[in-house]
């Protein structure tokens, strides 16, 4: 098996990565959870240690049935999963900010039955919120333990550059670093 490292980490995944958007228990799902538990353990056991989900794929339901054919297997696994798309009605269950974020996050690992992802994305770019509070949501989940590496799906090269631009300007200059607005 051929693996490569998660951009400048030092995590090794495989060349492959299992995409689970069509994976859910709706009887009307592509991929019902029967059949998508052994997809990935044949995944598994042919070496390949990647997997990619979402908390909008099916519902929340793709996590579901990740997390479940996972489970005895979580250390061999390579969790990746992504926050922002819709989770109800309201103006802030959507979106990068840190409440939606923190509450998507919390959600996605309550479906996958684990207590950390090891890749946590923006899955889509959010231009009501402001990159530095966005930025300081990801950095308190990773050193909460909750996320091992962060990243970021559907963004411009642009938009990518702008928020690694952001983050190290924070960090040169921490009084310029999100901070809470108290009203």
């Amino acid at each position: 098996m051929r693996y490569a490292t998660l951009g400048r980490s030092g995590l090794h995944v495989s060349r492959a990565c299992l995409g689970t958007m069509n994976f859910g228990t709706d009887p009307q799902a592509p991929t019902p959870a029967t059949e998508a538990r052994r997809v990935i353990g044949e995944f598994l056991d042919a070496g390949h240690n990647f997997i990619d989900t979402a908390d909008t794929y099916r519902g929340g339901t793709s996590e579901e049935v990740v997390g479940q054919a996972i489970a005895h297997r979580r250390s061999e696994v390579v969790l990746a999963t992504k926050g922002a798309a819709p989770q109800g009605a309201g103006p802030n269950n959507r979106g990068l900010s840190r409440a939606h974020l923190t509450r998507a996050l919390e959600a996605s690992l309550r479906r996958l039955g684990t207590d950390y992802v090891d890749l946590y994305q923006c899955h889509v770019p959010d231009p009501d919120t402001p990159i530095d509070e966005t930025m300081a949501a990801l950095d308190g989940f990773v050193r909460s333990g909750k996320v091992r590496y962060v990243g970021c799906s559907n963004f411009t090269a642009a938009g990518i550059v702008s928020a690694q631009w952001r983050r190290n300007a924070s960090a040169a200059h921490p009084s310029s670093a999100c901070k809470p607005t108290i009203p």
